[in-house]
């Protein structure tokens, strides 16, 4: 067990202490009937389904116990499933080259790769603005497939 040394940094003088004050007096201060031992109730949270139970019901429901079905073996590569929203794909192009594309006449579209992102899926939450924009990504929720379609973009799915 890893002992933590007292702080003997402690500014206060020894004869201020409150412990002076009490030698002489039989208990120092922790009484005649409970007396002062070492852990009294157990160490940490020994006796939480014992003589600790009210209080772990009371400040801590639920604490014991098992909820749902064990998984095994569970990888978490496979539901591994990055996503951001509609609202922040604009900013993967930035400003100055959605303007350059604005002022484009021949129909070429910003292609965002946002796998390249780290995001692997597009949600569709939030507005975008009304110019055509082709975006790249693994998955896209039905909203924001809708979302890009109607603003004359495109989703091209990736591997």
């Amino acid at each position: 067990r890893n002992r933590v040394p007292c702080d003997t940094s402690s500014k206060m003088p020894t004869a201020a202490k409150k412990h002076r004050k009490e030698r002489g007096s039989e208990h120092c201060g922790n009484g005649r009937i409970g007396k002062h031992r070492k852990h009294s109730s157990g160490r940490g949270n020994a006796g939480g389904q014992h003589m600790h139970r009210i209080a772990f019901d009371k400040y801590h429901p639920g604490y014991f116990g098992k909820v749902g079905m064990r998984y095994f073996h569970y990888k978490k590569n496979p539901h591994h499933m990055p996503t951001v929203n509609l609202d922040k794909v604009w900013s993967m192009v930035g400003l100055e080259q959605r303007k350059e594309y604005a002022k484009k006449t021949d129909g070429t579209v910003p292609l965002i790769d946002v796998t390249h992102f780290g995001f692997f899926k597009v949600l569709g939450k939030g507005k975008l603005p009304a110019q055509a924009i082709a975006v790249k990504a693994k998955f896209f929720s039905k909203q924001a497939e809708e979302k890009i379609k109607a603003a004359g973009g495109a989703c091209i799915l990736s591997a």
